[in-house]
C-alpha cells in the first residue's frame, strides 16, 4: 500500500508552555494540550489528531557509527502531496567506531551497547511489517572484519534484515534526506555530513545527486586518533584539521571546480556545532542561524583555552557530545578551509530520511513549504475560506508596492499567502491571544521544507498580525511592509465575510505607509474606519509613520 506514495518527513514538537523542564500533558494520539484542558478541548484535539495504526507508519533504523537511531512516521495525504510526521524516535549514542582496533575488529564492549539499542528498536518495531522497516549500517560495520559476527546477533535483536551500505550509497541518501528538508532552491547545493566514522560530500540540484564521495575522517575516529583524553592544545588541533585537511584535498578541487550556491550540514556533528556557535554568541555579526567561519574558530579557542573538553563550560554543550566535539570540530574547520566554504546552513534531514525515501521507492518533486503548510491548515482545522481572503488581499496590498527584484517579489507574494494561512491555527488552543499560539508552533515546530530562517520570518508575521507592535520592535526577522499587508488585510476582513474593497489602495511613503480609502466606503463601514485610526496610532508607536487618507473617488 505504501511503496507508491509519495511521502515527506516532518517532525512535530510543539511545546504550549516555554518554561523551562515543562513537559505538555498529552491529548490521545500523544500530542500536546494546555493544562487543564477540558473535556470538549480534548475531543476537539482528537478530532485533529487522529491516532495512527501500524498499517500508517514506517520506521528506518540508522546504525552510524557513532549514533544509533531510530524514526517512526505516520503517512499523511493532503491536497498538495504525502508526508511523514514523526511520531516517535529513539537515539543511542553507542559510539561503535570506539570500539574499533588498529587492526579493525570491533571490541565485545562496543557490540553489546550496540545489541542493547538494537533490542530496545526491536520492541518498538515488533508490530511492523518488515515492507515498511528499513535498517542500514554504515561505516564502521562496512570496515570492521568481525562485521559478519557482530550483524547476526544484531539482526536476531532488532528482528529484521540490517544492510550495510556502501559509502557513495550513504552519500545518495544522506542527499536525498537533505534535499527534501530544506526549501526548494534552483542552484547546487553542497551537502556535508559528518559521522562517527566517514564524512560525506555530496554536490546536487533540486532532488539529484551530481558528485558523491565519502571520505574515512569521522567524529569518534578522529577524536580517539587526536584527543583520546580529551585534551585539547593548539599543536594537537592543528594535527587534526591538516590531517582532515589531507584526506578532503582529494577530492576540493573537483568540487570547487563544480561549485554550489548553498553549502548544507547534516547529521548531528553539524547541528551539533550550529547549537554551539549560536547559543554562545559565537557567531560572526548577523547570522543567527547555521555556522559562519568566524564562530568555528571562537569555538575552537574557547575549547583550547579549557585545554580538555570536559572542562568546557558552554550553553547547549551535551554530554553524548563531549567526547567527539573536538575531532568534529577540526574536520568541519577542515571543510571550511579546503573548499572555501564561508557559512553553512544545517538540516535535520539526512540518512534517515533518505532511507524512508528509498524505502517508498520515489521522491517528491515539489516545493515541501507548500505541502507543510497544507497539512498544517488541516491539522489545525483552519478556516480556508478566511485564510484565502486575508492572504489575496495581502498579496494585492503587497503587489502595489516597488520591488525591483522579481525573484524577492515571488517568494515574499508565497510567504504572505503562508502567513495568511497559518495565522489563525493557534486557535485550536485558545482564542485569548491566539495570535502568540500561532506564532510560538510556526517557530517550533518542525515545518518540512522550511529553514530555521524561514520559519522565523514566519513566525513574525503571524505574531505581528495582531495585537501591538511594541513586541516586534527588537525582532530582526520582521518584516515591514509584509507586516503592514497582512495587518492591513487581516483588519478588513474582520467581518469573516467578502466585502467591497476595490476602491482601497496602499502606498509606502516617506519611511512609512498610507491607506487611500473612498469616503463612500468609509461612510458604510464606520467599525473599520475606527479600526484603521487605531492602527494608525499603533504604528506611531513604534516609529513608523502611518496615514490613512479619504479620497472621492
Amino acid at each position: 500500500m505504501l511503496r507508491g506514495d509519495i511521502v515527506r518527513l516532518g517532525t512535530l514538537k510543539v511545546s504550549l508552555n516555554s518554561g523551562a523542564g515543562y513537559k505538555a500533558p498529552r491529548a490521545p494520539g500523544g500530542h500536546p494540550v494546555l493544562p487543564n484542558a477540558s473535556a470538549a478541548a480534548l475531543a476537539r484535539m482528537e478530532s485533529l489528531y487522529p491516532m495512527a495504526n501500524t498499517s500508517q507508519l514506517l520506521a528506518a533504523v540508522d546504525m552510524g557509527s557513532n549514533s544509533f537511531r531510530l524514526i517512526v512516521g505516520r503517512v499523511e495525504e493532503t491536497e498538495a502531496g504525502s508526508q511523514i510526521y514523526q511520531v516517535d524516535a529513539l537515539r543511542e549514542p553507542v559510539r561503535l567506531a570506539a570500539g574499533l582496533s588498529r587492526d579493525k575488529m570491533l571490541d565485545r564492549a562496543s557490540q553489546v551497547r550496540g545489541w542493547d539499542a538494537l533490542k530496545r528498536f526491536g520492541e518498538r518495531l515488533r508490530d511492523f511489517h518488515p515492507d515498511h522497516v528499513r535498517a542500514v549500517a554504515t561505516n564502521t560495520l562496512r570496515i570492521a572484519k568481525n562485521a559478519g559476527e557482530f550483524l547476526g546477533e544484531a539482526q536476531a535483536a532488532l528482528g529484521f534484515p540490517i544492510e550495510v551500505i556502501a559509502g557513495r550509497e550513504e552519500a545518495r541518501l544522506i542527499y536525498a534526506g537533505a534535499a527534501h528538508s530544506v526549501p526548494a532552491s534552483a542552484g547546487k547545493r553542497l551537502v556535508v555530513d559528518i559521522g562517527g566514522g566517514s564524512t560525506e560530500f555530496i554536490i546536487g540540484s533540486h532532488y539529484t545527486p551530481i558528485k558523491m564521495e565519502s571520505l574515512y575522517i569521522g567524529c569518534v575516529s578522529h577524536s580517539c586518533a587526536f584527543f583520546p583524553a580529551s585534551n585539547v592544545d593548539e599543536y594537537t588541533m592543528r594535527q587534526a584539521e591538516l590531517a582532515a585537511s589531507r584526506e578532503i584535498q582529494i577530492i576540493s578541487a573537483e568540487y570547487k571546480k563544480t561549485g554550489w550556491e548553498q553549502a548544507i550540514g547534516s547529521s548531528g556533528t553539524a547541528r551539533a556545532l550550529a547549537e554551539l556557535v549560536e547559543a554562545n554568541g559565537f557567531n560572526d555579526p548577523g547570522i543567527t542561524h547555521g555556522i559562519s567561519r568566524g564562530g568555528l574558530e571562537r569555538l575552537k579557542r574557547a575549547l583550547i583555552k579549557a585545554e580538555n573538553v570536559n572542562r568546557l563550560k558552554l550553553i547547549a554543550l551535551k554530554g553524548d557530545r563531549i567526547p567527539v566535539l573536538a575531532g568534529g570540530l577540526s574536520i568541519m574547520i577542515a571543510v571550511f578551509d579546503e573548499l572555501g566554504v564561508d557559512y553553512v546552513d544545517t538540516t535535520d534531514g539526512a540518512l534517515r530520511l533518505g532511507v524512508l525515501y528509498d524505502l517508498l521507492g520515489r521522491s517528491q518533486h515539489e516545493d515541501m513549504r507548500v505541502v507543510t503548510v497544507e497539512g498544517f491548515m488541516r491539522r489545525y482545522g483552519v478556516d480556508r475560506v478566511q485564510a484565502g481572503r486575508i492572504g489575496e488581499l495581502a498579496v494585492r496590498f503587497y503587489d502595489q508596492f516597488e520591488e525591483p527584484d522579481e525573484e524577492r517579489r515571488a517568494e515574499n507574494r508565497m510567504f504572505l499567502g503562508w502567513a495568511a494561512a497559518l495565522h489563525e491555527i493557534g486557535l485550536s488552543i485558545s482564542h485569548s491571544a491566539y495570535h502568540k499560539h500561532s506564532a510560538y508552533i510556526a517557530s517550533n515546530a518542525d515545518m518540512p521544507g522550511f529553514s530555521r530562517t524561514d520559519q522565523a520570518r514566519l513566525a513574525a508575521l503571524v505574531l505581528g498580525h495582531a495585537g501591538k507592535l511594541g513586541k516586534l520592535s527588537q525582532t530582526r526577522e520582521v518584516e515591514w511592509p509584509l507586516l503592514f499587508c497582512l495587518r492591513l488585510a487581516a483588519l478588513l476582513c474582520r467581518r469573516r465575510a467578502d466585502v467591497g474593497l476595490l476602491g482601497i489602495t496602499v502606498a509606502q511613503v516617506n519611511g512609512g505607509y498610507e491607506v487611500r480609502l473612498p469616503n463612500e466606503w468609509v461612510a458604510n463601514n464606520p467599525l473599520t474606519d475606527y479600526s484603521l485610526i487605531q492602527e494608525a496610532a499603533e504604528w506611531e508607536k513604534v516609529g513608523i509613520p502611518y496615514r490613512v487618507v479619504y479620497t472621492d473617488e
